[in-house]
Order: structure tokens, then sequence, then C-alpha cells
């Protein structure tokens, strides 16, 4: 921004920074009225410089062309030569928000993001390009501005429907935690855009506001959320909510897999289901799965990560249960069809590993209209398993070794145990003082 400053000889000069530089010259004049006209012309020429509309000639001096000095030297040498532009000579350049986006997803080298992550991290890029502009300068993000798009965001509505206590539907609210990833994905763009550079300053989300949402709900068995339901006739969201949360006892897993066995339209489906019941793979960790990291021989699988080391591939191993075992030799031996993924199918004389949208579309499709038709997704077995796992009593290091944690954080929301469990718990102690409060009232009553 210009501004003047009055010399005691009652000249008024300008002072304003062009390219990091910093100039003060004089205006030659000593009216108040017309320095101001001119810091005014001068204010509005840069203004134009930095958003590109006009240009600087060759051969002239930044703070010349601004001051507009039709007098300012310029040699022959510089007017018959291309002029290598300092930084104070090239003009300001907008970088529209969406082009950093294209430039940054080419940038993301094949791999290193999940395709699922990759996916989702699009879709948050077509709410931020529709809400923030296109042309938005990215450059010149402000707080304000990403507080503007949290405050639009919670007013809107998700494709997914509620069904209503009264028989009507409506659209869900779109949650905080999914404007969080949307500025998360915007952060990581700028975090890239640093090491350019197309900006040298931090992400301005320092003291964004996000509308507030409530805890998740404990993991809890399939009697407790269907007492809850019950009890507290609550809409169709709030009940998915609680399944979300949902976690089977063995012998529920049990009957699972024997449905699954019986109704599955693939090969692949029984066989990915038990992996993820009787080891805690997550979704993706069963699809990236081949059919050397079964070792039959030492009775062990090995898991290949992608969320425990940041960018580093890692991997875990897990013993094989005797049912996982059988089940795993019966389909390599009989039904895989070859090739080196686990789970796969053949199409068209080719052999292709399963996706993750057949994965999806293969758990609901054999779980729908039955009594596992609530359960949300693979996650709820590795709930289970985590879960059957802490119940037996098994240290903490085990069960962290078995599935990937590595912050405290994961293991207290996955760390829980049978209500059954915590009420035989905590009754060995306070049961029997229980006991010994009414015997000793009964005595003194007696006496």
């Amino acid at each position: 921004m210009a501004s003047l400053q009055q010399e005691p000889t009652g000249v008024f000069h300008i002072v304003l920074r062009l390219g990091g530089k910093r100039y003060k010259r004089s205006l030659h004049t000593k009216v108040e009225s017309k320095a101001i006209s001119r810091r005014d012309e001068i204010q509005e020429t840069v203004d134009l410089l930095r958003r590109g509309k006009i240009k600087i000639p060759e051969g002239t001096a930044a703070i010349d062309f601004v001051l507009h000095d039709e007098d300012a030297p310029v040699s022959s040498n510089q007017a018959d030569k291309p002029v290598v532009e300092s930084p104070d000579k090239v003009p300001y350049s907008p970088t529209p928000l969406v082009s950093v986006f294209e430039r940054f997803f080419d940038a993301i080298p094949p791999g290193n993001v999940e395709d699922e992550t990759l996916r989702m991290m699009h879709i948050h890029k077509r709410h931020l390009l529709r809400i923030l502009s296109p042309k938005l300068d990215f450059a010149k993000l402000t707080g304000e501005q990403l507080q503007s798009y949290v405050s639009k965001r919670a007013k809107e509505k998700t494709q997914y429907f509620i069904q209503q206590a009264d028989g009507k539907k409506s659209r869900r609210p779109v949650g905080a935690s999914t404007i969080r990833k949307e500025i998360t994905t915007l952060g990581a763009a700028w975090k890239w855009a640093k090491t350019v550079p197309l900006v040298r300053t931090e992400f301005p989300k320092q003291g964004l506001r996000f509308p507030k949402t409530d805890e998740k709900p404990p993991f809890q068995t399939w009697q407790e959320i269907e007492r809850q339901i019950a009890l507290g006739k609550l809409n169709a969201c709030e009940a998915d909510e609680l399944w979300e949360c949902l976690y089977l006892r063995k012998n529920e897993i049990t009957d699972l897999l024997s449905h699954v066995k019986l109704e599955a339209n693939y090969e692949y489906v029984y066989p990915m289901f038990a992996m993820a019941a009787y080891t805690g793979a997550r979704r993706g960790e069963l699809l990236r799965s081949r059919r050397a990291d079964f070792d039959f021989e030492l009775n062990f699988v090995t898991i290949r990560e992608r969320k425990r080391l940041k960018g580093l591939r890692s991997s875990r191993r897990v013993p094989l249960t005797q049912d996982l075992r059988s089940i795993m030799e019966f389909w390599f031996d009989r039904d895989h069809p070859g090739g080196a993924h686990t789970f796969c199918s053949r199409k068209a004389n080719a052999t292709l590993p399963i996706s993750g949208s057949q994965a999806q579309s293969q758990f609901r499709n054999t779980l729908q209209d039955s009594r596992w038709g609530n359960i949300k997704g693979w996650h709820c077995l590795r709930h289970s398993f985590i879960s059957n796992l802490a119940c037996a009593g098994v240290d903490q290091r085990i069960i962290d070794d078995f599935v990937g944690h590595s912050t405290e954080e994961m293991r207290r929301r996955y760390r829980h145990l049978f209500p059954d469990v915590k009420q035989a718990a905590i009754d060995s102690v306070f049961g029997a003082r229980q006991a010994w409060v009414v015997t000793a009232n009964s005595t003194k009553s007696a006496s």
C-alpha cells in the first residue's frame, strides 16, 4: 500500500514497496490534495500490475513506470537487448485455485495414496472449487474465506437420506468431520504449493470454527444397540450411528460366516469375510493380499499395510486360526481362479484382483435382507477381532502387533470389553463388599 510523507520543506513524498523493495520518491508538490490524487493513481497502477492487467515495457524500471515518469532514462543497450527482469520488474501473476489442484494431483506419485483416499480427495476438490471459485487467487486465500467455506458447507445437505418417524425422508446435513477432511485436502495442496513454490506463507487455518459434533458412541454389542433403539425410539440416522459401532461376539462371527458361505454370489466372498474376521485386516489390506503372504508351514499370514508408517509400505504378521487355515487352503486348492492376488475373479479369460467398489458391493449384497443387514461394512469385523482378543485378556502389546495400532488414541478407540466381562470385574471388587455390609447391618439389627 502506497503512503504519503511530508518533508520539513513541505514537499510530499510517496513511499511504496515493489518486488520486495522499498521506494521513496518526491511528488514535487506541497499541495496535499494533489499529493493524495497522485498517490491514488500510483496505487491503481500497482494493483493493475499485480493482477497482470498491464505489463512494464522492456527497458523501463518498475518504479519509473509506476510513477509515470516519461523522462526515465533508457539506454540504447537496454532498448536493443532482451532484458532479464529482476524481481521488482516482474508483475504479480495470480494462481487460480483450479490450476493448483491440477498440478497438485499430477504431482502425486502412483501408489503414494490409496485409491479410495484419492477418490475422496477429488470429491473434496469439487466442493472446494464450487464454493471458493475456480478462479480464486490461491496465494491470497485468507482465513476469512476458509471460515466462509466452513459456514456455507455446514448449511448444505448430503446425498444420503434420513427416514423420519413420520415416514418422510430428508437429506442428512454435512457433518463437521466431512468439512474438516475437505479443509485437510486443501491444506495438503497448500503444503505442496510451498515446495514449488507458489506460496510462501503458512496455510491460514488457525482459528477456524467448525460445527459442534457429538462424540462417537462406544463400541457395543448387538443386544445393547437393539435395546437403545427400542427404548429411545431413534430415527434411522441415529440408529445408523449406533450400528456403525457394532462388534460381534465369537458365536455371532461363526453364525455370520455360515450365512456368508451359503449366500455369497462369488467364491472369493466367503474367504474374504473369514480373513477379515480372523485377522482384523482392513478392506484395503484384504485387497492388497497375495497368495504368497500365506505361510501354511509356519502358520501365519503377512498383512500388507499402508497406514502405520507414513511414506513406507510396512507389514505385520498374524497367526492363522484353525478355521481360517482350512478356509484359505480350500480356496487356494479348489476355487481360486489363479494369479498372484489372494482375492480375484476371472473375467473375459483374464484374472483380475477385486476392487474396492466390488468388495463393498458384495458385502452389501451378501448381507442385505438378512438379520445381518445392519452391519455397515468390513470394519465391523476388525472391531470384533480386537474386542474378542481384549475380552480374553490378551496383552495390549500383542493386540497392537496383530492389528497395527501405533498410537494411544487408536488403542482407546478400539480397546473395549464386553459388558458382562466389565460387570464381572466390578462385582469381583464391590460385590463382596456389598454382601459384607448387608451381613454387618443384619447382625447389628439383631443385636
